[in-house]
């Protein structure tokens, strides 16, 4: 029950901000394809499901009180500009100091130190792991030139997840692979003919993702949960 529970995580996320703006525009309101991938495209740059809600709430609140208020909000585009802003003010937000309370430095470490625990791993996940756990630990020392951008981070932590999840699936039996993807698609039924197909590209990727690192008790590595 627990699994099927959580059988698609990643669905929650476009789930819960189709509800959230429905349920603050006033009125029943089918997501159309371009709000779909605009969701997507949140999801795709790591942005927090939290965060994403605040700037749509800000840009509904601000409708609100507008000499348009009358005039429905017709799709979920007029709140970019608004996710865009919260996005912003999370990232200013994100430091390096440990006793921060959005620590990026302690987030790396704790990806380092879930690697460097990690159980069943064969032999290219376990030489992978370990060299992702160097790489992030490098990372919380901040060169010279002071820490990377939040972008060129995000971008680091995609590119090594990346190479971890093709040494775990390397690994793994051609078996439990097969049924971790019969089970993907099940979980997928619900969704389909709502969202268009790059959507439920993403969503299969991520719950992809998710399972494999779960199988060893490695999480994602991303900011997202910052």
């Amino acid at each position: 029950m627990a699994e099927a529970a959580a059988a698609l995580e990643e669905g929650t996320y476009y789930q819960a901000i189709e509800e959230f703006f429905v349920s603050r525009r006033g009125d029943p309101l089918f997501l159309s394809n371009a709000d779909w991938l605009l969701i997507r495209k949140w999801r795709r740059s790591g942005l927090p499901l939290r965060i994403a809600l605040r700037g749509i709430a800000d840009a509904l609140s601000g409708h609100a009180h507008s000499w348009g208020r009358k005039r429905k909000v017709g799709s979920l585009a007029y709140c970019a500009a608004e996710v865009d802003a919260a996005r912003e003010r999370w990232q200013r937000a994100l430091s390096f100091d440990d006793e921060a309370e959005t620590s990026v430095s302690a987030a790396l470490t704790s990806f380092a130190d879930a690697l460097e625990a990690a159980t069943g791993l064969g032999g290219r996940g376990g030489a992978a792991a370990r060299s992702a756990a160097t790489e992030l630990r490098a990372w919380t020392v901040p060169a010279a030139g002071g820490p990377p951008r939040l972008e060129q981070l995000t971008r680091r932590l995609g590119a090594t997840e990346r190479a971890l999840l093709e040494a775990l699936r390397a690994d793994a039996e051609p078996a439990t692979l097969d049924a971790t993807l019969r089970e993907i698609e099940a979980d997928l039924a619900p969704y389909r003919g709502r969202m268009p197909e790059r959507v439920l590209d993403q969503i299969r990727d991520e719950a992809w993702a998710r399972r494999l690192l779960a199988r060893h008790g490695i999480p994602r590595l991303s900011l997202f949960h910052l």
